[in-house]
């Protein structure tokens, strides 16, 4: 008689805080499971509480006083280690992220890269943290600008590019000279994990990095509220941006938000149809459409509209779903359960609205090797008016609306139409269509010949209208969140001078 196998017990992950792998102070875990096949396992991480939040905050308050000092090129010295060891962890990592939640190798492995990327951008800013110096208006009296630290900064972070995103804060927040905690989004502790080892392995002192895992409501709530934190960094849907921000307001807190978007995907008359069919199916599907860049509306002339549409189906019908671990997959799931009946009920609102066609997918799978995961088809709605709520709203997942349109003045105007402004692109062989495309769309990140993802980590990440809050993450211009600008002037005259009083003559 065969043995029946041992089960496989759990490991079990911890809170960082001040130097330390400590359980949360409840001792309770909530589990992390695999979305392609939900039997799986990952792991059980701390359900932490307020009284965690304030353990971590103390420990990153008592951590800046030290850290603050440490002049910045070596603070970039440590980043510039921590990007090394994250490219020898690279393949690991991936792997552990395609598992935990469920986009391809391919992309996770990008996810790293990022955060790679970011990391030794930011390293080479600690030898040029550069201020201003000035003439002063006065003899003998010098003049510059120098940037400082905020304090302690409150990371929080959503689950689609979970090692990516919190780099982009982490990396110019320790530059700068300030200490963080880090919340994760509950799908995906384990990679915030994994960077925040790597940071302990190179020496980043006890207390400067801290993560505390949990909800928002137990964990989030009381981080964004306490009065230790000087600044909340944000990235998730506009909603619960909207409510980080009426916490921050009260106490001035410095808040910055990267939240939603709905990008569109211009398509002209004269475009490489097969260029721009790649940016679509990319666009739309990459990441199962679980990301705020994908390209969820794509507005093509009629000139060439049903050539597109049914070159386009038959691409989306051809693309081959599956567990994000097998090389051949190029789609894998949606993130959870909840996710998926929130995709599901938007593409019902698309079946129900007059006028909207469902060409392509729409139906969750369940057979096979799709049982015990979440897995959808992808989803194409055609002849899509810009007024419908499923060519307005953020979806999610992998649903792309397609819109018609008679002239580039039309597609400018439905391009803009909604109340997000982050990412958009125009396919067009006319140098001037793509100028005014490129000055008249309202977001903040554009390409032309591209799909709407795809940002590189030296130049500004983020959007207009609901997208944000006007800061950008990613380029030096991060350095504005997390730094505060201080005006120096020595005056060297050995009496009282006062601008804009007293005046300097000219000799003759």
């Amino acid at each position: 008689m065969a043995k029946a196998k041992a089960k496989v017990k759990a490991k079990k992950y911890y809170n960082y805080i001040g130097g330390q792998w400590v359980p949360s102070v409840t001792g309770e875990f909530f589990e992390n499971r695999n979305p392609a096949d939900t039997r799986e396992l990952i792991g059980l991480f701390p359900r932490s509480t307020a009284e965690d939040v304030d353990r971590a905050v103390a420990a990153a308050e008592e951590a800046y006083e030290r850290w603050r000092l440490v002049p910045a090129p070596k603070r970039g010295e440590l980043l510039y280690a921590l990007g090394q060891l994250l490219i020898e962890r690279k393949e690991a990592y991936a792997r552990e992220m395609t598992r935990e939640m469920g986009k391809i190798l391919k992309e996770t492995r990008g996810d790293v890269q990022e955060a790679i990327d970011i990391t030794f951008f930011t390293a080479g800013e600690g030898r040029r943290l550069y201020g201003q110096t000035t003439p002063s208006e006065l003899p003998n009296k010098f003049a510059m600008s120098v940037r400082v630290p905020l304090g302690v900064c409150a990371i929080i972070t959503p689950w689609n590019f979970p090692m990516a995103i919190p780099a982009w804060k982490l990396m110019p927040a320790l530059l700068c000279g300030n200490t963080v905690v880090m919340k994760p989004a509950t799908y995906t502790p384990l990679s915030m994990i994994n960077l925040v080892r790597a940071c302990e392995e190179v020496g980043i002192p006890p207390g400067v990095v801290n993560v505390v895992t949990g909800s928002g409501t137990e964990v989030g709530t009381p981080l964004i509220e306490h009065p230790g934190v000087k600044l909340v960094s944000f990235t998730g849907s506009t909603e619960v941006g909207r409510k980080v921000s009426e916490a921050c307001a009260p106490t001035f807190k410095r808040c910055s938000l990267e939240m939603g978007g709905k990008n569109p995907i211009i398509i002209m008359d004269d475009a490489n149809l097969e260029l721009a069919l790649d940016g679509a199916i990319w666009g739309g599907f990459g990441t199962t459409g679980q990301r705020c860049t994908a390209a969820s509306r794509v507005i093509v002339h009629k000139k060439v509209y049903r050539k597109f549409l049914r070159a386009f189906v038959e691409r989306a019908r051809a693309l081959r779903i599956g567990n994000g671990l097998d090389e051949r997959t190029e789609m894998g799931p949606v993130v959870s359960e909840q996710q998926l009946e929130t995709v599901m009920h938007y593409i019902e609102i698309g079946r129900k609205q007059d006028g909207a066609k469902l060409v392509c997918g729409g139906q969750r799978l369940t057979r096979g090797k799709y049982a015990h995961g979440y897995f959808l088809e992808p989803t194409i709605f055609a002849d899509v008016h810009p007024e419908m709520i499923i060519a307005r709203e953020e979806i999610f997942g992998p649903v792309v609306s397609v819109i018609p349109c008679r002239s580039l003045d039309e597609a400018i105007h439905i391009a803009n139409g909604v109340r997000y402004g982050l990412s958009a692109s125009i396919y067009t062989q006319d140098v001037n269509t793509a100028f005014r495309a490129m000055r008249d769309v309202d977001t903040g990140i554009f390409y032309v010949n591209a799909p709407t993802i795809g940002a590189e980590t030296h130049l500004p990440f983020g959007g207009m209208k609901e997208t944000g809050n006007g800061h950008r993450e990613a380029g030096v211009q991060a350095l504005d969140i997390f730094s505060e600008w201080k005006a120096v002037y020595i005056d060297y005259s050995g009496t009282l001078q006062r601008a804009q009083i007293d005046t300097v003559e000219i000799s003759q």
